[in-house]
């Protein structure tokens, strides 16, 4: 049955509570989702994105991971769903973006890896007509061995990350969300979404920012051929997180 539509607004105690909720639950739920965060730390590390470009990347894929299930919240209500089948199709998603994220990070961890040992030095053995020899080492990766931005290969990868999270659920948010909606309260709706948008996208920058400052600090140069294939075993780790055991 198609909802009727009037105007109506939350008691101050009742939205009160509902808007320190709605901010507890976004600031938790994304702190203890891997998920939202370890997949920009590794790729802006291993594809050396700016500053700015991160802010980007973390922002676009917080807006599609919120906005998607903001839609189907209010699409569920406008169709007189109840919050059971709502979060139902939720964890159906849920589940196809899991598996989409351990089939992503397993392609570009084994890609990160066959990069990493084609441009590794080996040495070989030159002899002179003196009779004496000498070896040196050399590489066959004409990119060299350690990573050069985006210049070369997975140039998609970060619209990937992007569908993935458009396609990632954000459970919590939904009986959230369709409380006030169900009561036809679109006021208090929006402002929900606001809230728990603003610390979820907000706490994903802090930790993405904060891990990338610190990491940066740290002496790992002579690790910088692998960290494409550290990036795609940490979005295959983060996606068995979700799997397998619930994050």
């Amino acid at each position: 049955m198609t909802p009727e539509f009037h105007a109506h607004v939350l008691s101050t105690p009742e939205a009160s509570v509902l808007m320190l909720g709605t901010a507890g639950v976004a600031i938790l739920h994304t702190l203890a989702g891997p998920d939202h965060y370890l997949p920009f730390i590794v790729m802006g590390r291993a594809r050396q994105w700016s500053t700015a470009r991160t802010i980007f990347w973390t922002t676009l894929c917080g807006l599609g991971h919120v906005g998607s299930s903001v839609l189907l919240a209010l699409v569920g209500v406008l169709l007189g769903y109840g919050l059971e089948r709502v979060q139902y199709i939720e964890g159906l998603r849920g589940n196809l973006a899991a598996w989409a994220m351990i089939a992503f990070g397993a392609v570009y961890l084994a890609w990160g890896l066959n990069r990493a040992t084609r441009g590794e030095a080996h040495s070989h053995a030159h002899p002179h007509d003196t009779g004496a020899s000498h070896a040196h080492p050399h590489a066959h990766d004409s990119a060299h061995a350690h990573p050069h931005g985006e210049t070369v290969g997975f140039k998609l990868t970060p619209w990937v990350l992007f569908t993935l999270f458009i396609f990632g659920p954000c459970e919590p948010m939904i009986p959230l969300v369709m409380y006030p909606a169900a009561q036809h309260s679109w006021p208090d709706v929006w402002r929900v979404v606001t809230v728990f948008s603003t610390l979820t996208i907000g706490s994903m920058l802090v930790v993405v920012l904060l891990a990338t400052k610190g990491i940066s600090l740290l002496p790992t140069r002579k690790l910088e051929r692998y960290n494409h294939a550290v990036a795609g075993g940490t979005i295959l780790l983060a996606g068995c997180a979700i799997q397998f055991l619930g994050l």
